[in-house]
C-alpha cells in the first residue's frame, strides 16, 4: 500500500450533529460536506492574498488590487487532483487570466457599448474553452469571472497593461506558493472523502444499534425517510467521482478502490439490517447484537487505515470478533450480514484485481467530455444573463455592476433546479455577509485592522469553498467589501454588493428558465425510474447473478432512489412539497423497501452457504 495511505483517515472528524444537518440539507439539494474543510489550504490562501494586499495598501495603488484578487482566484482554481494536472490547470489560468484581463480592460475602454459586447464575448470563450480542457474544474468559470471584472475596470492600453501585469504577478505568486513553496499532499482530499464514507457508515450502524425493540422511524413514510441510506450513497459517489482525475496513479487509486468495494459490501449488509429493523424480522436482541458488532468492526476498520502493518492486524482481529459473533447467532439474516462484512474486511488487503470492483482504474482514465452543443448553450445562457445585467446597470446606475456580472457567471452552473438552489444560496450568503461587513466597517476603520480581517476572510473562504456554498459566499462577500473599502473607498459598498448579487442571481435564474430550459425529469418520472432500477436489483439477486452485477444493480437502485427523493424535496419543488400525494409517499417508501428486500434475500442466501473456518482469519 502506498505510503500516503498511512494517514488517510483524519484524527478529527466532523461532529455527528453536523452530519445530521448535512443529511437534512442533502435532501434539499443543498450541500454541506464538512469533510471538504481544509485548514491547510485556507492558511496557504491567507498567505497568498496577504502578501499582495500588504503591498497594495502600502503603495496605495488601487490597480494593485488586481494582484490580490488574482492570488485569491488562483487558490480557488486549485481543484483536487494529481500534481501534474493541478500545475497544468493553474498555469492555464495564470496565462489565460492575464490575457483576459488585458482584453477586458482595454476593450471596454472604447465605450459602454464596447463593454456590453466584450464582456459576453469573453464569458462565452471562457466557458466554451474551459469545457474542452480535461478535468478543468472551475477553470472556465473563474476565467469568465476575471473577464467580467476586467470589463468593469475599463482602461486605456497603458493602464490595461499595468492591470494585466498586476494580475499576472498575483496569480504567478500564488502559483509559485501552491506548487513550490507550500506544497500540500495532493491525495489529502481523497483521504477526507474516504473518512466521510466510513463516518457515515458508522452513523448508520450506530443508529441501528440504539433502536432495540423500539419502532424504526422509517416504518412510516416521513420527510427524512431513508436519510442514512441516502447519505452513505452520496458520500460513496463523491469519493468515486474524485478518484477519476488520479486514475493514472495506481498507487493512489488502488487503496481507494479497495475501500469502495469494502464500503459497498458493508453498505449492502446495513441496508438489509435496516430493513430487518423496519419489518421486525428476526429476534430483536440478535438484530441489536449484529448492529453493535458491525459498529465495533467499522471502528476497527476505520482506525486501522492509518496504522500501516499494525492496521492489518487490527482488521484481522476485527474479522475474528465478527466470526465469533456469527457463531452466537441463529437468525440467518443476521448471520449473512455479519458474514458479508467479515469477508469484506478479510479481503481488504487483497490485490484490486482479486475483488469485484465496480469502478476500475481503467474506467476512470478518460475524462468526461462536455458536448460542444451543451457547452455553447451554457455559454450563451450566461452571456444573455450578462447582457441583461449590463442593461440593468445602465438603467439603474449601479455602482459596481461587475459584482452582478460575477453572480450571473457563478450562479448559472447547471439546469433550472441547480440554478434555482444556487440562486437562493448566493442571495442568502450575500445578504448575510454584507450585513456583517457593514457592522465591521462601523467598528473597524484602521487600514491595518481591515487588511488583517481581509486576510483571515480569504483563508476562511478557501477552507470552506466546498463545504457549503452559502457560508462560502458570506465570507467571500465580506472579503470583497473589505478589500474594496481598503483600495477603493466609497459610500454604500456593502449595500451595493448585496443588491448587485441579488440582481445577478435573478438574471442567471431568468436566463436558465428562458433559454433552453432544462427542468430535468419530474418527481413522478424519477420515482418510476427508481422503481424500475430497484426491480432490476431484485431480479439480479433472485437470478443469483455474479456479485459484481448485484453490487452494480444495488448502486443503480440507490442512485435512482436518491434522485427521486431529492426531486421531491429540493428547494425547486418547495410548493409541491406541501401537496405531496399519498401515492408519491407510498412510491418513495416502496423504492427503499424493494432495495431492502433484495438485500435481505441476498444475505440470507449468503448465510445458507458454508461458513469459512475461523482459523482462516
Amino acid at each position: 500500500m502506498a505510503s500516503w495511505a498511512m494517514g488517510w483517515v483524519s484524527r478529527r472528524t466532523a461532529p455527528t450533529t453536523v452530519r445530521l444537518a448535512a443529511r437534512w440539507l442533502e435532501l434539499r439539494s443543498i450541500g454541506l460536506a464538512p469533510e471538504h474543510f481544509s485548514l491547510a489550504e485556507g492558511c496557504r490562501a491567507a498567505l497568498a492574498v496577504g502578501v499582495p494586499l500588504a503591498i497594495a495598501v502600502s503603495f496605495g495603488r488601487a490597480a494593485l488590487g488586481w494582484a490580490v484578487f488574482a492570488a485569491f482566484w488562483t487558490c480557488l482554481c486549485d481543484a483536487p487532483g494529481p500534481d501534474r494536472l493541478r500545475r497544468r490547470l493553474l498555469l492555464l489560468f495564470v496565462v489565460c487570466g492575464t490575457l483576459v484581463t488585458l482584453a477586458g480592460a482595454w476593450g471596454a475602454s472604447a465605450g459602454a457599448m464596447a463593454g456590453m459586447i466584450i464582456g459576453p464575448a469573453l464569458v462565452f470563450l471562457s466557458i466554451v474553452g474551459g469545457s474542452r480542457v480535461a478535468w478543468s474544474g472551475p477553470l472556465g468559470t473563474l476565467l469568465a469571472v476575471v473577464g467580467v471584472v476586467a470589463v468593469g475596470f475599463p482602461r486605456p492600453l497603458d493602464n490595461a497593461l499595468f492591470q494585466a501585469g498586476a494580475f499576472s504577478a498575483g496569480s504567478a505568486w500564488a502559483y509559485l506558493l501552491i506548487n513550490a513553496l507550500w506544497r500540500l499532499d495532493p491525495a489529502a482530499p481523497l483521504r477526507q472523502l474516504a473518512d466521510a464514507v466510513t463516518a457515515r457508515l458508522l452513523d448508520m450502524s450506530g443508529d441501528l444499534a440504539t433502536i432495540g425493540d423500539s419502532r424504526h422511524r422509517d416504518e412510516q413514510w416521513h420527510s427524512e425517510h431513508a436519510a442514512h441510506r441516502r447519505a452513505v450513497r452520496l458520500s460513496i459517489e463523491r469519493l468515486r467521482g474524485l478518484i477519476a482525475p488520479y486514475a493514472r496513479d495506481p498507487g493512489v487509486t488502488a487503496p481507494l478502490l479497495r475501500l469502495l468495494d469494502t464500503a459497498e459490501t458493508i453498505f449492502g449488509a446495513l441496508i438489509a439490517l435496516d430493513q430487518a429493523f423496519i419489518d421486525h424480522i428476526g429476534p430483536a436482541p440478535q438484530r441489536v447484537a449484529t448492529a453493535r458488532a458491525v459498529r465495533v468492526a467499522l471502528l476497527a476498520w476505520r482506525s486501522s487505515m492509518r496504522a500501516g502493518e499494525a492496521g492489518r492486524k487490527t482488521r484481522h482481529r476485527a474479522v475474528k470478533r465478527l466470526r465469533r459473533t456469527e457463531g452466537r447467532l441463529s437468525d440467518n439474516l443476521c448471520i449473512g450480514c455479519v458474514r458479508a462484512i467479515a469477508q469484506a474486511l478479510d479481503a481488504f488487503d487483497a490485490h484490486p484485481t482479486d475483488l469485484p470492483i465496480i469502478t476500475r482504474t481503467a474506467d476512470l482514465a478518460t475524462a468526461p467530455a462536455t458536448g460542444w452543443r451543451q457547452a455553447c448553450r451554457q455559454a450563451l445562457r450566461q452571456s444573455a444573463g450578462l447582457m441583461a445585467v449590463y442593461y440593468t446597470a445602465i438603467v439603474f446606475r449601479l455602482g459596481y455592476p461587475y459584482w452582478a456580472a460575477m453572480a450571473v457567471v457563478v450562479v448559472l452552473q447547471g439546469g433550472a433546479r441547480v440554478t434555482w438552489t444556487r440562486c437562493l444560496e448566493r442571495i442568502l450568503g450575500s445578504l448575510l455577509g454584507g450585513c456583517i461587513a457593514l457592522l465591521v466597517l462601523h467598528v473597524a476603520t484602521a487600514p491595518a485592522v481591515l487588511a488583517g480581517l481581509a486576510i483571515g476572510l480569504a483563508g476562511t473562504a478557501v477552507s470552506l469553498r466546498s463545504v457549503n456554498y452559502t457560508v462560502f459566499v458570506a465570507f467571500l462577500t465580506m472579503l470583497f467589501i473589505l478589500v474594496t473599502e481598503l483600495l477603493q473607498p466609497g459610500a454604500g459598498i456593502a449595500s451595493a454588493r448585496m443588491l448587485d448579487n441579488v440582481i445577478g442571481s435573478i438574471a442567471a435564474l431568468l436566463a436558465v428558465l428562458l433559454l433552453w430550459p432544462d427542468f430535468g425529469a419530474s418527481p413522478t418520472e424519477r420515482i418510476r425510474s427508481g422503481i424500475a432500477a430497484n426491480h432490476a436489483y431484485v431480479a439480479a439477486v433472485e437470478a443469483a447473478r455474479p456479485i459484481g452485477e448485484i453490487e452494480a444493480a444495488r448502486r443503480a437502485a440507490g442512485l435512482a432512489s436518491t434522485e427521486a427523493e431529492v426531486a421531491l424535496h429540493d428547494l425547486g419543488t418547495t410548493v409541491r412539497r406541501f401537496h405531496v400525494s399519498s401515492e408519491d409517499r407510498a412510491s418513495i417508501a416502496a423504492l427503499r423497501r424493494l432495495a431492502g428486500d433484495a438485500a435481505i434475500a441476498w444475505h440470507r442466501r449468503l448465510a445458507a452457504a458454508k461458513a469459512p473456518p475461523e482459523e482462516s482469519c
